[in-house]
């Protein structure tokens, strides 16, 4: 029957002279056994219609159980995250970016965390998606951003100078209208001073709408604020279009550094990811360092900075400022 139905549909339609095509998805759930009530039976087919819109369309599916549990399961994380930012739930934390010359931090990247009251410490890949699909990474992305200016300009007046501090933008953060006011109100507020902020996009949200990515990054790099390129390589980046956008650092995806010293393909990747970064005068990072020899391979091919686990995780601000005095003092020490 569902078949008859997206089969009729799929016929065009003329409409005051035009030819229309309609593509039909449809979800069914069927009684007793996927519910007794009315209610139950058109939640579940609504669940089952997202399903078939989710994999692709012009389709029918069939209710299962352990789908309802997890609509169940993600309608109450996002209820809980709408509620997030208002508790106090959401905090940023911050991971060291390791200049290789001087073996000293020199900036530092802005990660979200979220710990729900009720649901506890939820991982960044569980909620970031979908605040992503839900709008609220808008405000979360505007969190972020406020508070890692404001914290990076108080570590500065308590000593700790120079440190530049990256924010990502998310996709849906790129496509405001009103970012570029954003930015500036926000170092407008904070103080802080634009050389020492950098906003990330990922390679895959910079290729979306080239000549808006282009106008946008322009506004951007106006003010002073510096620029990253950030997943480099696992997208379909253009080398025609890189060198159009007005970037100043260029990361190197952590799924290339983890095997670049066992996999001679990865190794390669590397390589030519830091000479075309560097021809083109772009400060390279490299993600995802976790051992000496990763390390040494990148310093020795002349990669910028590297940030990873083996220097450290990503740390709560006093943790962080910690460290920070910590780790530079030493090679303070060490240099003297």
């Amino acid at each position: 029957f569902a078949r008859r139905i997206i089969t009729l549909l799929s016929n065009q339609f003329f409409i005051k002279g035009h030819e229309i095509y309609v593509t039909t998805s449809i979800g069914i759930s069927l009684f007793p056994n996927d519910g007794s009530d009315t209610e139950s039976l058109i939640k579940h087919a609504n669940i089952s219609l997202y399903q078939s819109k989710a994999e692709g369309g012009n389709s029918f599916h069939l209710y299962q159980e352990t789908e309802g549990e997890l609509t169940d399961k993600r309608l109450t994380m996002e209820s809980q995250l709408r509620k997030a930012l208002f508790r106090d739930e959401i905090s940023v934390y911050y991971q060291p970016k390791v200049d290789l010359k001087s073996r000293k931090v020199v900036g530092m990247e802005a990660l979200v965390r979220w710990h729900s009251r009720e649901l506890g410490f939820i991982s960044p890949a569980s909620f970031i998606p979908l605040a992503e699909e839900t709008g609220l990474i808008v405000l979360i992305g505007e969190y972020v951003l406020q508070e890692a200016s404001r914290q990076t300009k108080e570590w500065e007046e308590m000593g700790l100078k120079n440190l530049k501090i990256s924010v990502n933008l998310s996709a849906r953060q790129f496509q405001q209208s009103d970012l570029l006011e954003t930015i500036a109100s926000t170092l407008r507020n904070t103080k802080l001073k634009p050389e020492q902020l950098e906003m990330e996009i990922t390679e895959s949200t910079a290729m979306g709408n080239v000549e808006k990515t282009i106008e946008t990054l322009q506004g951007i790099a106006a003010m002073g604020v510096s620029l990253s390129i950030d997943d480099f390589g696992t997208g379909y980046s253009s080398l025609a279009y890189l060198k159009r956008f007005p970037l100043h650092t260029l990361k190197i995806d952590r799924s290339f550094v983890k095997d670049v010293t066992i996999d001679p393909d990865d190794a390669a990747i590397a390589e030519t990811v830091i000479s075309i970064a560097h021809t083109l005068q772009l400060t390279v990072v490299a993600e995802g360092a976790e051992t000496e020899e990763q390390v040494q391979f990148l310093k020795e091919r002349s990669c910028d900075q590297v940030q990873g686990f083996y220097f450290s995780k990503p740390l709560p601000a006093e943790e962080f400022e910690t460290f920070v005095r910590t780790f530079n003092a030493i090679k303070d020490e060490q240099s003297a």
